[in-house]
């Protein structure tokens, strides 16, 4: 048979034209993936920048704030739940990587910068005061390193900051 013979719709192949194919599938798939990487790594450095910038908090952004708010708190209730994610961030705005959040150290807050810190202010001025208590924890682990922070608000009676 001839190199390129068709049989039906497939071609049939030498053994070395097939590992040659094999290989040049295999690096466009590495290099999709690399792609990938690079566009999620650019997307992460963008929301660590935007993140990093606090908010103007006028009173029509807090409103939406609280609306917000209002909205999870009342679904998670609803649904039994008495503990809710209300932030996810990456701990690039943690002045020590997510350390102190990572050792439950109780100076975590400190450690917190932009609008995460933001986050926690609002919490401790306006929600501590009525019941709830607000957990940080660290909630993805890429390569076995902290990745990204969780804020979980939650009205339950268990004693925890």
């Amino acid at each position: 048979m001839a190199t390129n013979e068709q049989l039906g719709d497939e071609s049939f192949m030498k053994a070395d034209e097939l590992r040659a194919y094999m290989t040049s599938m295999q690096m466009a798939k590495a290099e999709k993936a690399m792609s990938a990487m690079d566009s999620a790594d650019q997307a992460r450095r963008e929301l660590v920048r935007k993140l990093s910038e606090p908010l103007a908090l006028t009173p029509d952004v807090l409103q939406g704030v609280k609306t917000t708010l209002a909205g999870k708190v009342r679904k998670a209730a609803q649904s039994g739940e008495t503990e809710v994610m209300v932030m996810r961030f990456p701990v690039d705005l943690c002045s020590d990587s997510g350390r102190a959040i990572n050792n439950g150290d109780a100076d975590w807050p400190d450690s917190l910068t932009g609008r995460p810190r933001q986050a926690y202010e609002l919490w401790r001025d306006h929600l501590r005061d009525g019941g709830y208590k607000l957990k940080a924890m660290i909630i993805e682990w890429p390569a076995g390193m902290p990745g990204d922070v969780g804020f979980f608000l939650s009205w339950s009676d268990s004693k925890q900051r």
